[in-house]
Parts: C-alpha cells; structure tokens; sequence
C-alpha cells in the first residue's frame, strides 16, 4: 500500500512539472509574439502616402475652384431631374419603335461584319503569331505589328480611314475591323501558346505538316477560348459602332443617339435609345454564355 502511494505521489509531482513547464512556455511565446514588430511594407506605405496625396489635392481643387456664380447644388438637382426624365418617361417623338429596331438591327449588323472580317484575318495572323507554331522572327514582327495597331483608339483608325474613303460606313467598318484584327491576333496567338505542348510534339514526330497540326490539334483544342475571345471583340465592337454612328457618320442608332442627345436635346428619346442599347447587350451576353456552355459540353 506505501508502495502504490508513493508512485502515485511521483506522478503528481510529475505531472505538476509538466504543467509548470507548458505555462512558462506559453508566456514566453505569447511575449515573444508580442514583443515581435510587423515588417514595414514599403509598397502599402507607398499605396497609403498616395492615396493621402491625392485626397488632399481633391479636396484643395475643390475648395480653391472659381465657380464663376454657378450653383453647385442647383447643377445636380438639375442633373438628377434629367436623369428622372431620361429613364423613368422614355418615349419617341421624330422616330417609330420599328425604326429604332432597325437600326438597332444595322448597328448589329455593322458590328458582327467587322467582328467576322477581323476574326477571319486574325486567326491565320494569331497561328503566325504563336511561338510554339511559327519562327520566332516571325511571331516578333507580326506581335510588334499589332500592338502598335491597339496602341492607337478605334475612333482614330476611323478617322484616318475617312481622310481616303470619306465619312460614313466604309471608314467605319475598316478602322473597326483594321482594330479586331490587332486585338484578335493578340488573343488567339496567347491562346495557341497555351496548348500542351507534348501534343503538338507528338504529331510532329508521327510526321504531320503544319496544317494537320494546326487542324487536329490547335484548332479543336483551344475552340472555347477562340470562341469567347469573338463574342467579347463582338461585344466591344457593338459599343464601337454606336459611337462610330454619330462619330463617322456610319449610321444606326449611334446616329439617332447623337440627334437625340446633341441636336435635338430630347432626354425622353435619349432614355429610349439607351435602353435599346442596354438590351441588346444584356441579349449578347446571355447568347454567348449559352454557346459557350454547349461547346463546353460538347468537347
């Protein structure tokens, strides 16, 4: 019984100094942990100097600001009735609802030719852009090519073109189609870079040429990205031919938001047409995801 005793005594006493131990480790940590300091990051103490810099000069151009007697308050009251007036009471005074959906239907029209023209002669220039499809010289000159052609806006390529084919369609469809082309290259050369490249190995080593490569393995492989990159330019070229339509005279209903808007001064034709506009966009997206997703299924 004093043996049973005194083994249970020493695992107490056992016990106790392991607790004793596990408690001033934990303090230590814990001062430790606290004691440690935060690194200092230089590229938040940068975003955080910036963003002062900034908020001070805003508020410093607002205060020193010569309103020349205009009513600060008065001008967004205005604003916000115009907007009221825009969107809550649409209506069409110098044009029917037919007439807008049909140009409407040549805005679309405008933009699915130059999105077509553009993604015809982009893949052929993206398969000569690609590095692992074509030599390195010539994937350089083809890349520097059409990024000097992004680097410049659609509006200006438009207006470059009327300087030689005059103001109206023409002009719009080859500076938004001179542009998809750039853009689309980019794309779908980037695209035709990230297939696997033991594939491409692969047929080349079973002896098949080019063109069977390109055919059997890079087209269908990378089908999804080519195609989400043509509804996307189609989208953007959408927006593009609104404003090509009061810009470059390219008509459809960039035309009739430009009357409405800067001629006519109509905010109830405006709010119309912005809707129309706003429609049509939502539709493109919705079929495009639809057609994305079955060829999603379908490969």
């Amino acid at each position: 019984m004093m043996q049973f005793e005194k083994e249970i005594l020493e695992e107490s006493i056992l016990i106790e100094d392991s607790l004793t131990e596990y408690m001033a480790l934990s303090y230590n940590t814990k001062h430790v942990f606290q004691g440690t300091k935060k690194p200092v990051d230089r590229s938040s103490v940068v975003m955080q100097t910036l963003l002062l810099v900034l908020t001070v000069l805003t508020v410093y151009f607002f205060v020193t600001l010569d309103y020349q007697s205009v009513d600060v308050l008065k001008g967004f009251a205005d604003t916000f009735i115009n907007f009221k007036t825009m969107f809550l009471h649409p209506a069409t005074h110098r044009f029917t609802l037919g007439e807008a959906f049909y140009n409407v239907v040549v805005t679309l029209g405008l933009a699915f030719l130059t999105t077509l023209i553009g993604g015809i002669i982009a893949l052929f220039l993206g398969l000569l852009a690609a590095q692992n499809l074509a030599p390195k010289m010539v994937t350089n000159i083809i890349k520097g090519f059409v990024a000097f052609i992004r680097a410049v806006p659609t509006i200006l390529w438009v207006l470059i073109f009327a300087v030689a084919a005059g103001l109206g369609s023409a002009a719009a469809v080859i500076g938004m189609s001179f542009h998809s082309i750039s853009y689309l290259t980019k794309a779908f050369s980037e695209s035709f870079e990230d297939l696997d490249k033991s594939v491409i190995e692969a047929l080349k080593a079973s002896g098949a040429n080019w063109w069977q490569i390109v055919f059997q393995a890079v087209i269908p492989s990378s089908a999804t990205y080519l195609l989400s990159w043509t509804f996307l330019r189609f989208e953007i070229n959408f927006a593009n031919a609104v404003a090509m339509g009061a810009a470059a005279g390219a008509g459809g209903i960039g035309f009739d938001l430009f009357m409405a808007g800067s001629f006519y001064f109509d905010l109830r034709e405006v709010g119309l047409i912005t809707y129309l506009i706003i429609a049509i966009a939502i539709v493109l997206e919705v079929v495009s995801t639809n057609v994305k997703a079955k060829l999603q299924q379908s490969t």
